[in-house]
This record gives C-alpha cells, sequence and structure tokens, in this order.
C-alpha cells in the first residue's frame, strides 16, 4: 500500500504546480520597433495624409504662426516602403517652439503610446507632449536631462538606448495624469517608457510643465508648476529640423493606483 499512498501524498503538490504555473503573467506586451496596435487602441497616424488631417491640428499656443491645413510634409520613408510625415515646418524655423507644434485633435488622460520617429540629422530636435504638457524629449547628440529620451529636466537622458542618426527608433509609454481632490493636485503625473524596447524610465513623477507658455498646456500657470485637472491632447513639436514621425498609436487606460509599470 505504500505507493499508493505516495501517489496521492503527490496529489497536493501537483495541484499547487499547477496552480503556480495558472498565475504566471503573460509574456510583456510587445514594445521597439514595428509593435502594431492592439485591440482598443486608436490609431493616430498610419502614414498617411488622411490620418494627419482628421485627428490633427496646429496647437493654439500663444506663439502659433502656422495656418490650416497642416503643412507638415508627408514623404516617403527613407529606410524602405511606406510614408512618414516630417515635423520641419517652415513655420518654426530657427527653433521657435510653440509656433507650428500639432497636437491631436482628441485630449486624454491615462494611456498607453507607441510612437517611432527618425532624426535625419546632427542636431536634430523635435519632442513628445503627453497631454500637451510633459515632454518626453528628443535632442540628438544631448546627453543631459534635456536630452533624446529624457523626461525634460527631470531624468537624465538614456541616450545609450538610442539607435541614432538616420535609424528608426520607439517609444512605448504608459502615462498617468496627475490626481486631484478639490482642485489641488495630490499625486503627480507618472511616467513609464521603454526606448528602443530597453527599459528606462519606471513609475518616474513629473512635477511641471518645462519651456514657459509657447511649451504647452499650464506651461505659463506659476512657472510651469501650477498643473490643472484638464486632459490634454498628445503633442508633436516643430522646431525646424527634419524629424520624421510614423506609427503611432494610443489606448486610453485608467491606471487606478499610482503605477504605470508594464
Amino acid at each position: 500500500m505504500k505507493p499508493f499512498a505516495n501517489k496521492f501524498n503527490l496529489l497536493p503538490a501537483l495541484l499547487l504546480l499547477a496552480i503556480s504555473i495558472a498565475m504566471i503573467p503573460e509574456t510583456e506586451e510587445p514594445v521597439g520597433l514595428g509593435v502594431k496596435a492592439p485591440k482598443g487602441a486608436e490609431t493616430l497616424f498610419d502614414g498617411s495624409r488622411k490620418t494627419l488631417d482628421e485627428k490633427w491640428t496646429y496647437w493654439q499656443g500663444p506663439r502659433l504662426a502656422a495656418t490650416l491645413p497642416i503643412k507638415w510634409q508627408i514623404e516617403k520613408d527613407p529606410t524602405g516602403t511606406g510614408t512618414v510625415m516630417n515635423s520641419n515646418d517652415p513655420a518654426a524655423a530657427g527653433g521657435k517652439y510653440g509656433a507650428a507644434d500639432i497636437v491631436t485633435k482628441k485630449p486624454y488622460r491615462d494611456f498607453r503610446l507607441h510612437i517611432e520617429f527618425y532624426v535625419s540629422k546632427p542636431g536634430g530636435n523635435s519632442g513628445v507632449y503627453l497631454q500637451n504638457r510633459y515632454e518626453i524629449q528628443i535632442f540628438d547628440g544631448d546627453t543631459t536631462s534635456h536630452g533624446i529620451g529624457a523626461v525634460i529636466n527631470e531624468s537624465p537622458s538614456p541616450y545609450y538606448a538610442y539607435n541614432g542618426i538616420g535609424k528608426w527608433n520607439a517609444y512605448d509609454i504608459q502615462f498617468r495624469a496627475a490626481r486631484f481632490q478639490d482642485g489641488k493636485r495630490t499625486e503627480p503625473a507618472l511616467v513609464s517608457m521603454y526606448f528602443n524596447g530597453k527599459k528606462v524610465h519606471t513609475n518616474q513623477p513629473i512635477s511641471q510643465v518645462w519651456g514657459g507658455p509657447n511649451s504647452g498646456i499650464d506651461g505659463g500657470n506659476d512657472g510651469g508648476k501650477g498643473i490643472t485637472d484638464v486632459p490634454g491632447g498628445l503633442k508633436l513639436q516643430a522646431e525646424g529640423h527634419d524629424v520624421l514621425y510614423r506609427n503611432i498609436w494610443i489606448k486610453e487606460m485608467n491606471f487606478k493606483n499610482a503605477d504605470t509599470n508594464f
């Protein structure tokens, strides 16, 4: 009877193993170049003039100097097939950010974002603005907190993850908007990010809008520290450089807890 008893003694262990396997989380969602929009996501730019005009407009900031239709050009992808958009709007020549920045017509709070960019020449400069407030920098050659991949002025640049000039790069971002109670901010905005598939930010808090009123929503409010409880669109910055964009999609989320890690 001893072998029979041993067989039944194994049952609890096997049951525990089966439960443990079932509890193992699925593989992390794909990140990096070429990731397609998942179910429930909204495509913001697919390479077509149609999505550019339907989803985007110029940001009506104090320095706006451009007029519709959007002057960002649709061009052939320099690395292969397909088309992309070029942020080199003539109204922003000389680095006049805010003069021809484009923003989504739809505002967002919490979200998962995928965006791919290509810097054509040394010193290429643009920026990805979350909620039209918080800039994830695109600035070739700068390895400081004002450099590529940085949550501008709030984190070091993860320059090591940058593919360099003449190559496509990808930001995968999860963002949680600031939280408020009785009109006062109780929790700062949070962001986690992969840069070309490498984790570079995990629950990085963002304290303010940098760059003044020409930068984005609340930039002119108490020196950028007066964050308000107003959703904002995804904004891309025109700085007079040939920085290209493709494959942009966003999925609205609701992060109840202060955690954007993925």
